[in-house]
């Protein structure tokens, strides 16, 4: 994995970012960039896994998936091995170490309520480093929050690359499981792969796929290491807003550009916020100039993250410490 990136590459990136699937000669077109020198850029940074593409499945569209949040109190002496046995799990999508150094974040999207009750009343009372939990079930994720860039591209590169509208969410398909395998495992996969895996055809595999990412039932992501964006102050918000203002507080902030992950929960906070700021300095104004003047909330709970696990269903190679 690059240790480093120049201004180009960041710039690619960012688009691969806002558009997982972006063809060579789009990212190009979009940038202003050759195709072959974005070929020359990029491919690389996928064959060394400084980028990686997936997929994340939409828990709306699958009744029998529980989507929760935890944040886990553990003794500090063994956060580390609780954080990468939580990332070697199947059903985690986020593990990320908090500031204090005693408790870790972690997204699931569990296989039913049999699965979570398994989780809640017998896998982490039995785990002895685990103090403590407090459990945030997923009610709404705001998807605009998904098209973050780093501030890395112009208004109108953004533009660019304006998502196709959504559309009314398909039927399920009997493909559609095999679909998203693949892209979970390569969300770059070739059409005539993706065929091979759902034993169909390449157009019809691509017309599947078009249908089930306008529909919002899955989302493709890339995934990279956010220092190599120039990012080093990221922070979970746990927002507790007045009911009546929840809706609006969570769309304002999810289309805000710092922010990467938005969403309304159950539990001691109903407002959970993923964002990321290249400082210190740029997450205290964003606190202060962005969360401060919306009315309707009545506490922010703001959580450094200290190193990561995994991130999009991704497990890192070791956690990466945020500076």
């Amino acid at each position: 994995m690059r240790q480093e990136l120049d201004e180009t590459g960041r710039r690619i990136v960012a688009v691969l970012l806002a558009s997982p699937r972006a063809s060579w000669r789009e990212v190009g077109r979009v940038l202003g960039l050759s195709e072959r020198t974005v070929v020359r850029r990029a491919a690389p940074l996928y064959a060394d896994g400084t980028l990686c593409a997936t997929a994340v499945r939409n828990p709306s569209y699958f009744p029998d998936l529980v989507p929760i949040a935890l944040r886990i109190r553990c003794r500090p002496s063994r956060i580390r091995q609780v954080a990468q046995a939580l990332a070697r799990r199947s059903d985690t999508v986020w593990v990320d170490i908090l500031g204090g150094g005693d408790e870790i974040s972690a997204v699931f999207f569990l296989d039913g309520p049999e699965a979570r009750n398994t989780l809640l009343l017998r896998d982490l009372p039995a785990t002895d480093a685990v103090h403590s939990w407090t459990a945030h079930t997923l009610l709404r994720v705001f998807p605009t929050a998904f098209r973050w860039t780093a501030g890395l591209l112009s208004s109108e590169e953004t533009a660019r690359l304006a998502p196709a509208q959504p559309t009314a969410r398909p039927a399920p398909l009997d493909i559609d499981n095999a679909l998203t395998a693949a892209l979970t495992e390569d969300g770059r996969a070739s059409y005539t792969e993706l065929a091979r895996r759902a034993g169909t055809t390449a157009l019809t595999a691509r017309r599947r796929l078009d249908a089930l990412v306008r529909g919002q039932v899955v989302r493709l992501a890339t995934e990279v290491d956010l220092a190599l964006l120039g990012v080093h102050a990221e922070a979970l918000l746990w927002i507790t807003a007045q009911p009546g203002a929840l809706a609006r507080t969570a769309e304002n902030l999810a289309a805000h550009p710092q922010v990467r992950f938005a969403a309304a929960t159950t539990g001691p906070a109903n407002l959970l916020v993923a964002v990321a700021a290249t400082d210190l300095d740029a997450l205290y104004a964003f606190l202060v100039t962005t969360v401060g003047p919306l009315s309707g909330i009545n506490t922010v709970d703001t959580t450094p993250l200290l190193a990561t696990a995994k991130r999009t269903g991704l497990a890192r190679r070791s956690a990466h410490v945020h500076r």
